[in-house]
C-alpha cells in the first residue's frame, strides 16, 4: 500500500469535508536509508522516530487540540458541579414547564461531550492522521530487515 492509496483518501477525506482542509505537516524523511535497516536495534529506529520534526508536528498538533480542549471541558464541568450545589435557587428556575436550569445544564454537559468526541475524530481524521501513517510506513520500512521480517 503506497501513501496514495485511493482507499486511504477517501477515509481521510471525511464525510463530504475537504481533504485540503488544512496543510499538513511536511513528510520529513527519516535520516536513516531502509536499506541499513537490518543494521540498525529497533530501539534505535523508535527514538530516531521520535526526535523527528514530523512526529514533533504530529504531538504538538494532538496537544494544541487536547490540551485547551480539556481544561474548556473541566472548568464548564467544574462550574455545573459549583452551580448544582452553591446555587440551588439559580438551578431551580424553570425554563419550559418542569425543566429547568439544572436539567438543561445536565443535557449540556451530554451534548458537550458528543460535541467535543465529533471534534475530536475530524481533528485527527484531518490533521494528524495521514502525518502518522506516514511516520508508521517510514518506521516499518527501517524496521523491516529486523527480527524476521515485517509482520
Amino acid at each position: 500500500m503506497s501513501y496514495e492509496d485511493p482507499w486511504y483518501d477517501a477515509l481521510a477525506s471525511g464525510w463530504g469535508e475537504s481533504a485540503e482542509s488544512g496543510p499538513g505537516p511536511a513528510a520529513v524523511p527519516l535520516a536513516r536509508a531502509a536499506d541499513e535497516a537490518a543494521d540498525v536495534d529497533p530501539g534505535e529506529v523508535y527514538l530516531e522516530v521520535q526526535r523527528s520534526a514530523a512526529f514533533q508536528e504530529v504531538r504538538s498538533r494532538y496537544r494544541r487540540f487536547v490540551v485547551p480542549g480539556t481544561v474548556a471541558f473541566l472548568v464548564w464541568y467544574v462550574a455545573y458541579v459549583v452551580a448544582a450545589t452553591s446555587a440551588p435557587g439559580l438551578m431551580a428556575r424553570p425554563v419550559a414547564g418542569a425543566v429547568n436550569v439544572a436539567m438543561v445544564a445536565g443535557l449540556g454537559q451530554f451534548l458537550t461531550t458528543f460535541l467535543l468526541t465529533w471534534a475530536y475524530a475530524r481533528h485527527a481524521r484531518l490533521r494528524r492522521d495521514r502525518a502518522a501513517l506516514e511516520l508508521r510506513w517510514d518506521t516499518q520500512e527501517l524496521t523491516r530487515g529486523i527480527g524476521g521480517g515485517a509482520r
